[in-house]
């Protein structure tokens, strides 16, 4: 069963990968726009990238059976 998640966990990658992308996109929004402070969405999605990853850890590591 080794490597049963490895799809799952490519696909996980991608989506935090997505989400960096989009807390960058609003701090560069936040920024152009004059804003001193962090958006409130951008702490969200980074939030849940770190979910993302912590997941694809999680699925990344070895079977102990």
């Amino acid at each position: 069963m080794a490597g049963e998640f490895d799809e799952l966990r490519r696909r996980l990658e991608v989506i935090a990968e997505e989400l960096a992308d989009l807390a960058i996109a609003r701090l560069r929004e936040s920024i152009d726009a004059g804003g001193t402070e962090l958006p409130v969405d951008e702490k969200r999605l980074t939030r849940a990238r770190r979910a993302v990853e912590k997941a694809a850890s999680i699925l990344a590591e070895p079977d102990h059976g």
